[in-house]
């Protein structure tokens, strides 16, 4: 069960064997927006972050881990994508006069995959104002799709499509954000919508086929940045949103020659508990037929909060076996820095 109907990364390493492209053109100038765009771009900033070599996390994604953040207050708050920071011990932010400035945690979010970080001083610049209409964002609009370096690293591209996105680490997304060409920098990126110049995505991945019509072209999907409002404030007072946690089963799940195929099981996670191995095949939760992807975390999200008893059906090799996962939250399984 190795042919992968579509891959997404969130790094360039294995994925394009040939090392980052260059960047794809045309930029943006000052005759494509309504705003400062310099101005503008500057409030997208490099991110470096390290990350304990025990840490749950290190494994999949790395101790050294490099991308965006984009500031959104004078204080020094930033946003940007989660596994950036995901158990980060030592975070630094590209200041404007290019030397590196601490930063730390504030809270990451794991349903919409967002993370805050603040600066231990302001940066001086002025922040992009979240946009209060993403949900205007459609196909065939065109969008700037920007990394720190001001315009030489920004790209004036296209939104292809909305849709829902189900990601192989429990992750879900009712209306993703899809753009193409692919920026080779997207990872915490900003979108930026050009008439208001405000901040309506953060970049997340790189995709396959982003308009879903089965093409060879290359793109990112976009976390939506309305899904951070109704979280911020609990993110800043306690790092995480309050939302009762979801079951999670510490299982990748990748749809692929039309099944349900377990491609990772966390160590020591509900899964790997439940003796849950890579090469199983998902067949039913709680005694349903899953259709996809979606189809089954929404499945195993109804049974429950995290620490709920989730029965599901695999086959493995010749034989159908009834397993019960014990879940668990999946916050209960990271290093979390102390928070400052």
């Amino acid at each position: 069960m190795t042919e992968i109907t579509r891959a997404n990364g969130h790094r360039l390493d294995g994925i394009l064997p040939l090392g980052e492209p260059p960047m794809p053109e045309p930029q943006p100038t000052e005759d494509d927006v309504s705003f400062d765009l310099e101005v503008g771009l500057s409030a997208v900033r490099s991110l470096k972050s390290k990350i304990p070599a025990d840490a749950h996390s290190a494994r999949n994604l790395g101790t050294e881990r490099e991308g965006n953040a984009v500031l959104i207050d004078e204080d020094g708050t930033l946003v940007t994508i989660g596994y950036l920071i995901t158990e980060a011990t030592d975070i630094s932010i590209g200041g404007p006069d290019g030397a590196d400035i601490p930063a730390q945690v504030v809270g990451y979010d794991h349903r919409t995959g967002l993370g805050l970080v603040r600066t231990v001083e302001p940066l001086g610049l002025i922040p992009l104002t979240i946009s209060n209409n993403v949900s205007s964002i459609l196909p065939n609009e065109k969008i700037i799709v920007a990394a720190s370096g001001g315009i030489p690293s920004a790209v004036l591209g296209d939104v292809v499509d909305r849709r829902e996105f189900a990601g192989s680490w429990e992750y879900l997304l009712d209306s993703a954000i899809f753009t193409v060409p692919m920026h080779p920098r997207w990872s915490g990126g900003a979108l930026i919508e050009p008439r208001s110049g405000t901040l309506v995505g953060i970049g997340s991945l790189f995709v396959q086929d982003p308009g879903g019509n089965n093409s060879e072209s290359q793109g990112n999907m976009f976390v939506p940045i309305d899904l951070l409002p109704p979280i911020y404030q609990e993110l800043v007072d306690t790092g995480r949103a309050k939302k009762e946690a979801k079951p999670w089963l510490g299982m990748q799940t990748t749809e692929a020659v039309g099944h349900l195929v377990v491609s990772g099981v966390h160590e020591c996670g509900p899964a790997d508990k439940a003796d849950i191995q890579v090469g199983d095949i998902v067949e039913e939760v709680e005694s349903q037929a899953i259709e996809s992807l979606p189809d089954m975390y929404r499945k195993i999200w109804a049974v429950g909060g995290a620490g709920s008893d989730v029965r599901i059906s695999i086959v493995r090799g010749s034989h159908q076996i009834d397993v019960v996962i014990r879940s668990g939250d999946r916050h209960d399984y990271l290093k979390v820095p102390l928070r400052h």
